[in-house]
């Protein structure tokens, strides 16, 4: 096991036995994935598969993380772009999780970014997490409303990752309800009973999406991740 730090706050954590890295922020686990930077998240995985079924080719980022999902889509042949106000994501993205050098990465701020580009774009992606948690800011109906503007008027999926404290934190449910009023068809993906877990909300094209499974299984963890998988499933609002 090797640990680096690429800048005060962050940690790069390297199992040489398996070829596992984690990237960890603060008290945040950012990303984590294998020797190719295919990601061992749950939700990650359950994302990725809601594109691919939706058949989306052209993807906008809000977030970067370590930029797994932007690696694995790139893979798969689609078009990525990366939003995230840190230079240093996307460089940790590319030096320890194998972010492809085509993949367009911009230092700004995601609704700063919307507002200027006008571009729509047949997916969007809101996992952009910092020290204090999401930006309040990305939690409003004006931003949902901005967001829906950069996308496909017909067949776009909208995502967004929500971190869960336990059965009782109502923030994925109240997400469901500001984005309701923008999109008339919205799902929540998450499940009772786990702390400090992943949701995560679609919204635009969302009647065909089914239950998530692995598409690109990671060379390490394949076997619990599927079982990760096997618990999410969908759930009515509370």
């Amino acid at each position: 096991m090797s640990r680096t730090s690429p800048a005060p706050g962050h940690v790069i954590v390297q199992d040489n036995r398996t070829g596992k890295v984690s990237y960890w922020q603060q008290e945040y686990h950012q990303s984590a994935g294998d020797a190719d930077g295919i990601s061992t998240a749950d939700y990650i995985h359950a994302m990725y598969f809601f594109l691919r079924q939706a058949k989306c080719k052209d993807v906008l980022m809000i977030g970067c993380g370590g930029g797994t999902l932007a690696t694995m889509l790139r893979k798969a042949g689609v078009a990525v772009t990366m939003v995230d106000i840190h230079k240093l994501s996307f460089d940790i993205a590319r030096d320890y999780f194998s972010l492809p050098a085509d993949v367009p990465c911009h230092v700004a701020d995601g609704v700063a970014y919307l507002k200027k580009h006008r571009r729509r774009h047949d997916a969007l992606i809101l996992d952009a997490f910092g020290e204090g948690g999401m930006p309040a800011k990305f939690k409003t109906a004006a931003f949902f409303k901005l967001a829906k503007s950069r996308m496909t008027a017909r067949g776009s999926l909208f995502l967004m990752n929500v971190i869960v404290d336990d059965d009782e934190d109502e923030t994925p449910d109240n997400m469901v309800r500001l984005l309701r009023q923008q999109w008339s068809k919205v799902r929540l993906l998450d499940t009772d009973g786990w702390v400090d877990r992943n949701a995560v909300i679609a919204a635009g094209a969302v009647s065909r999406l089914t239950k998530p499974r692995v598409l690109m299984p990671p060379k390490t963890g394949a076997q619990k991740l599927r079982k990760e998988l096997a618990v999410l499933n969908w759930r009515n609002i509370r």
